[in-house]
């Protein structure tokens, strides 16, 4: 059985091998190791932060089953920042698209203004990078959400074992 750091270092690895897949995948143009590049000098702090974010939350969850905890919201953080998560790399890839990479998503920037509109199609391509931003934040929110809800149940189950 692994233990929680050791899952959630797999699992923010995971994250960011994942995310250089896609790049590579979707960038035939360019050769894997200019991709990653690419990839590491426009992204790189939304390529770590996905991994952190994602492996803390790995982190607070296996703690909080090693300590017995009950966390009622657990399932909706985890969904919550896999659509959080979900997103960033999304909205981080458009800035990859003027250097060659990620060309696949030129196709979906293509298909993104029937589906919301020219309007909102032009804000999101505009402001992908803050979006890609906010994607982290939301990750890094849930996790310190999580954080506090196993911090209060540890205080819970402590008073309850003094009584």
């Amino acid at each position: 059985m692994m233990r929680p750091i050791q899952k959630a270092i797999l699992v923010g690895i995971l994250t960011i091998v994942v995310y250089l897949s896609v790049v590579v995948a979707t960038t035939p143009a360019l050769e894997p190791l200019a991709a990653i590049s690419a990839a590491f000098q426009l992204n790189s702090i939304v390529i770590f932060g996905m991994g952190i974010g994602i492996g803390l939350q790995i982190f607070l969850s296996e703690k909080s089953k090693l300590l017995g905890c009950k966390l009622s919201v657990k399932r909706k953080a985890f969904g919550g920042n896999s659509g959080s998560t979900a997103a960033t790399s999304f909205f981080s890839f458009f800035s990859l698209v003027p250097l060659g990479c990620c060309g696949w998503w030129l196709y979906a920037l293509s298909l993104l203004p029937s589906v919301v509109g020219t309007g909102v199609s032009a804000i999101l391509i505009e402001h992908s990078q803050v979006l890609a931003y906010s994607g982290l934040a939301i990750i890094f929110g849930f996790a310190g959400l999580t954080a506090l809800k196993l911090k209060k149940e540890q205080r819970l189950q402590n008073s309850l074992n003094l009584n």
